[in-house]
């Protein structure tokens, strides 16, 4: 939905592009393309072969650059990153990446999309070790890692700082001579490589590439380094792959759905959730069907599809709001809801409505909308979710840090029905998930990570990254 106002929030967005000499400009449609992913920041850091130089700021895309800015920072590589903080991180302009760092030895540039889930021990390790942090960012941890490594040359020193990496990461690192390119073991967070003639592209997802005209390549492998280089594009493995575990909520939720994830592409895969919805509640009886704009509409074309039932455009989206959802406290989140979406009474007056929504992560938007389609005539409203009950945090970049912001984690769908005020309720299957995005890895989850629906999370779960409370919860 504006997936609940609420905490559904991706970490970030990365680009990066080497051998065009507009790689500024070029990683600005980047990231406008991937804006979605964040907004609370965004920066690019462009190296002409010798030196590395920066451009960043808090706030939109928009807001952060303009030609001046651009055009001073020149060169024909460069990476890219738009932010949202998590409500661990520290908000402000130290924050926002790429991170830049600079040494006798040279200086290197890395923007990262995921969360490292033992950062905090590397983190009291390397301090142990004389290291002093200025930001909160798992990126400098990283550097620093990089930078104590004693092996040679400067990739084997990023192979072995990944090594000791636990999580869910996406990265691009950047120096004068190379872009290194890794992806998490488990393939967790997306990454994409593609050509725009002869220059290479990376991004968080493919939308990136349309927007520039680049050619879609390939994804980056989980547990694959890419160095990109002058001599051209060469990979190697820095860990072995034992479960791949790509985030649903990417399919469900996060991601654009123009995108392709492993040659998914989001739109389908969310249209088959709503069909397999329909199926799965075939017993509602209604007179419209409508999806909470955006990332619901695909399903709720699925379900009107599947169920014979009309779709209308029930909800409609103030699209001069961004999305109210990654903004870092609840307070904004809920004051967001009346800013994003207003009824349509003639669509809804007198009819029983069927809203399709992608997730219900706390409930409040839930409840707010339904009482919004009650108010505007609507006689009765059903609301249908095209993903599984949430129960359990993410640990992995998406912003549900405990079990008390989940709603489902402590009611039953009765009771979660009752308290958003809506006539029925359906959450889609697990089994109904998994067969509807059609990953076709061999695996009981098709290679996907459902940890906030089934607690089967793909690494472990560090002591930190957890309140003490939760622990129990956990075993």
């Amino acid at each position: 939905m504006l997936a609940e106002i609420r905490g559904l929030n991706e970490e970030c967005g990365v680009f990066g592009i080497w051998g065009n000499p507009n790689a500024a400009h070029l990683s600005y449609y980047g990231l406008h393309a991937l804006q979605h992913r964040g907004q609370e920041g965004a920066g690019i850091v462009v190296s002409d072969g010798k030196h590395l130089r920066a451009v960043k700021g808090e706030g939109l895309v928009n807001d952060v650059f303009n030609e001046e800015k651009l055009r001073s920072i020149v060169g024909d590589r460069a990476i890219a990153h738009a932010r949202y903080s998590t409500d661990g991180g520290v908000s402000g302009i130290e924050g926002v990446q790429p991170l830049l760092f600079h040494s006798s030895t040279g200086s290197l540039s890395i923007a990262q999309n995921g969360n490292i889930v033992n950062a905090s021990h590397l983190k009291q390790y390397l301090e142990r070790q004389g290291s002093i942090f200025h930001t909160s960012s798992d990126a400098e941890v990283l550097a620093h890692l990089i930078k104590k490594s004693t092996h040679s040359p400067f990739r084997a020193k990023v192979k072995n700082a990944l090594t000791l990496l636990k999580g869910a990461y996406s990265l691009l690192i950047l120096t004068k001579d190379e872009m290194l390119v890794a992806r998490d073991p488990h393939g967790l967070r997306p990454l994409s490589l593609g050509r725009l003639g002869d220059s290479y592209v990376v991004a968080s997802e493919t939308c990136a590439f349309d927007l520039i005209g680049a050619e879609y390549i390939r994804e980056v492998e989980p547990g694959e380094l890419v160095v990109i280089d002058n001599n051209g594009m060469t990979s190697e493995k820095f860990a072995d792959v034992t479960k791949r575990a790509m985030c649903t909520m990417e399919y469900v939720y996060l991601a654009r759905p123009d995108s392709n994830i492993d040659g998914i592409n989001v739109h389908m895969a969310r249209k088959r959730m709503g069909k397999r919805l329909a199926r799965e509640c075939a017993h509602i009886e209604a007179d419209v069907v409508t999806g909470v704009p955006d990332s619901s509409i695909s399903a709720a074309i699925g379900f009107a599809e599947e169920s014979g039932i009309p779709y209308e455009l029930g909800l409609i989206k103030n699209r001069y709001v961004g999305r109210t959802f990654i903004q870092p406290t609840q307070e904004l989140r809920e004051r967001g809801v009346k800013m994003k979406l207003s009824p349509v009474v003639q669509v809804v007056k007198g009819k029983r409505v069927v809203m399709v929504d992608d997730s219900i992560v706390r409930g409040t938007t839930s409840r707010r909308i339904v009482t919004m389609l009650k108010e505007a005539g609507a006689a009765e409203v059903h609301v249908v979710i095209s993903s599984p009950p949430m129960t359990d945090p993410c640990y992995y970049g998406i912003d549900t840090s405990t079990h008390e912001e989940l709603i489902a984690s402590s009611n039953t769908v009765e009771e979660i029905r009752e308290k958003i005020g809506a006539d029925s309720l359906t959450f889609l299957s697990v089994e109904g998930t998994v067969d509807s995005i059609g990953r076709e890895y061999e695996d009981d989850n098709g290679g996907l990570c459902m940890a906030c629906f089934t607690k089967d999370y793909p690494t472990e779960i560090f002591p930190d990254t957890i309140l003490p409370h939760e622990k129990e919860l956990l075993r």
